[in-house]
């Protein structure tokens, strides 16, 4: 038996190898080694094709934070597929589950942020915050505001659009920018990149003078929104430094930027609440995207959310027989969202805001245990999106070379240990399911640990130096 399903998942191999064009893939590796065939997923753990159980430190993609094989979440779209399937939202048209979930989301949402336009991932919601937010400035008479300021290592897609929004500059190479003009950056809140001999609140205070002076320098006409996740996910699980958010929103309520939560990594349970804006960073967006955790990634849903000012003047018929010519095909899929309202059921039931809460603190002081070992240069995240930097100096933070790919090398030795963890450059990100029990994050950790001190290890035979 075992034999036939290796033989089985070479077929797999060879199928993905030739046909399936990867997303985010080193080409360089692939077309050499190919791909691992998962074959099962329960709870917390994921199985290969050759019978290999590993514990999932990566949520998926920060997604699967119900944890796999739920099988009322499977019954739930399958009742509901049975029901009705599908039909488009588009018009005065709309389905019990889109509804319903519009509805939920709203209540969960912070301010007067209950008007929800549905999407099937992060790209697509924040893609649809900006034509929306361009959309208003105009029926507001103000033409001239459509610039949207980001920030360096900021992650908000891959649409052209997105990811030209997004600030990470590897993602960049070989890639054209649209929208050039349009787009403007300013630093990341990374406190452990801060320049050296400044405090936090010096740092803190310099990134606020240098918001309100992009704004101005642009000209507060021309500026529409500011993009941010409340932690910086792909771009290096940055937290910034106390009463941030809070600041930058006073900002742009000083010169009428509209402020964008993107909140596909941090919502729905991660840092232990259903939305993060408010409860863990003390401020009300203008708007919040969502996706990731909105289904738990049992199907693709996103969404984007807006407050009743934002939406009054959306809403506002343009001229007789004027449309509102934005959506998308799976725009409110009944089939998503039955799964998007079986996940927060779930999550309510079961209180995993409240487990995230409680285990997250223990999480973050177990991992903040590496520190001491070599190559660990920052520990950092929150609850359960934390990170490892990895670098070649720990008093200068200088980064070893990028061809000795650190990250991946530590990834690769904690999945020989049964442990999937995130490798980004030379970081490694931790993003479980929700959850997770102590004994696994214990495994997690201590597998981290042991995989970090292997590559060290390895490094100083090759001759690489260490401080």
């Amino acid at each position: 038996m075992t034999a036939r399903l290796n033989d089985d998942v070479d077929t797999i191999r060879q199928q993905d190898l030739r046909h399936h064009f990867h997303p985010f893939t080193d080409f360089s590796t692939f077309k050499e080694a190919g791909s691992m065939v998962f074959t099962g997923a329960e709870g917390a753990h994921l199985t290969d094709g050759e019978g290999r159980r590993y514990l999932d430190g990566i949520g998926g993609l920060w997604c699967v934070n119900i944890g796999y094989g739920r099988d009322e979440m499977a019954e739930a779209m399958a009742a509901q597929a049975r029901r009705m399937v599908y039909y488009s939202s588009f018009g005065h048209h709309t389905s019990v589950p889109a509804a319903q979930l519009a509805a939920k989301l709203a209540e969960l949402a912070p301010g007067t942020l209950n008007h929800v336009f549905y999407g099937s991932g992060g790209s697509m919601a924040n893609d649809t915050a900006v034509r929306m937010i361009h959309f208003y400035f105009n029926r507001l008479g103000r033409p001239a505001k459509k610039k949207i300021i980001t920030r360096h290592d900021g992650y908000h897609g891959s649409t052209y659009l997105t990811m030209s929004m997004t600030g990470v500059a590897f993602d960049h190479i070989g890639f054209d920018l649209v929208a050039e003009g349009l787009i403007h950056r300013v630093s990341s809140p990374n406190t452990y990149r801060r320049p050296e001999g400044m405090t936090e609140a010096e740092f803190l205070e310099a990134l606020v003078d240098e918001f309100r002076g992009k704004i101005e320098e642009l000209g507060p006409e021309n500026v529409a929104a500011f993009f941010a996740e409340p932690i910086q996910g792909a771009g290096g699980v940055i937290v910034p430094p106390p009463g941030y958010h809070g600041r930058m929103a006073a900002v742009c309520r000083d010169h009428g930027v509209l402020y964008v939560a993107d909140e596909v990594v941090t919502a729905f349970g991660r840092l232990g609440h259903f939305f993060a804006s408010e409860s863990v960073f003390g401020m009300v967006p203008d708007m919040i995207t969502t996706a990731k955790g909105l289904s738990s990634a049992y199907a693709p849903l996103a969404a984007t959310i807006l407050t009743d000012e934002i939406y009054d003047v959306l809403s506002e018929p343009q001229a007789e027989g004027a449309m509102f010519t934005h959506g998308f095909t799976y725009s409110g899929h009944p089939v998503c969202c039955a799964a998007g309202l079986k996940n927060i059921e779930i999550m309510e039931r079961e209180d995993l805001c409240g487990h995230v809460r409680d285990l997250g603190p223990y999480f973050e002081t177990r991992l903040a245990g590496l520190a001491d070992l070599p190559l660990v240069g920052d520990v950092r995240g929150s609850h359960f999106m934390l990170c490892v930097e990895n670098v070649a100096n720990k008093q200068t933070k200088a980064l070893l070379d990028p061809g000795l790919a650190i990250g991946r090398r530590i990834a690769a030795e904690c999945q020989a240990r049964g442990v999937l963890v995130r490798p980004i450059a030379h970081l490694n990100v931790l993003s479980p399911p929700l959850t997770l029990t102590r004994p696994q994050v214990d495994e997690l950790v201590d597998v981290l640990g042991a995989s970090i001190r292997a590559v060290a290890d390895g490094l100083a035979r090759e001759g690489v130096r260490l401080n």
